[in-house]
């Protein structure tokens, strides 16, 4: 019991700075709560943990490695950018369609979005590539092919609990803000997605160590 209960402390800590670290899927999960309430969150979550539990899953038996996949970071880096500069278009378009903060959901869900977010985010799966991948073999050290759920168990809760705390706190903001206000929240969003979509495309051309979900 003395075992576990260090390891999942150790997984709680390190995780938290992937999980609680801005990103992409953090200012799209504020952008989904203004607008859908605070299920949108657990939504986007679910949609996290859609792509990550197969990631953590193939890393535990060795099927997914930088050596059986060279380019992979250059390819989801200019996929991710894309993908956000598209996402952050439908965003903009959607805000100024609005005639108030109450109505108007995206076409876009939060499952989906993240989906997307997660799986074409280069530092979230380098991060499982470097950082995960240690806590994923120190638990198959103690408790075998048992120990890649163990771990996985110990970490995704805390993307359920971050994401939808965000996104209810969102939620909750929005009956404060008035109508051009919620606009400029909401091209503050876009903008820093296009900071991270920018920072993809630089991590292509200057590849860099500096990793965060």
């Amino acid at each position: 019991m003395t075992q576990f209960l260090e390891f999942a402390f150790l997984v709680i800590v390190v995780s938290a700075s992937g999980v609680m670290a801005p990103g992409p899927l953090f200012a799209a999960n504020v952008s989904y709560g203004l607008r859908e309430g605070g299920k949108s969150g657990l939504k986007m979550a679910v949609g996290h943990t859609i792509v990550e539990f197969p990631l953590v899953i193939l890393l535990g038996i060795g099927v997914f490695s930088l050596e059986l996949f060279p380019d992979f970071r250059t390819i989801i880096s200019v996929l991710g950018a894309i993908t956000l500069f598209v996402f952050v278009g439908l965003q903009i378009r959607t805000t100024f369609r609005e005639k108030d903060v109450t109505i108007s959901k995206p076409k876009h869900g939060p499952l989906i979005t993240g989906i997307a977010l997660s799986a074409l985010n280069p530092f979230f799966i380098i991060w499982w590539l470097t950082i995960g991948f240690k806590l994923i073999s120190d638990a198959m050290l103690v408790w075998a092919f048992g120990g890649i759920l163990i771990m996985f168990g110990l970490h995704i809760w805390m993307d359920f609990a971050w994401l939808g705390t965000v996104s209810t706190l969102a939620a909750k903001s929005k009956k404060i803000l008035s109508n051009r206000n919620y606009k400029l929240l909401m091209m503050g969003l876009s903008l820093m997605l296009v900071y991270f979509g920018i920072t993809f495309l630089i991590d292509v051309i200057y590849p860099q160590s500096n990793i965060s979900i």
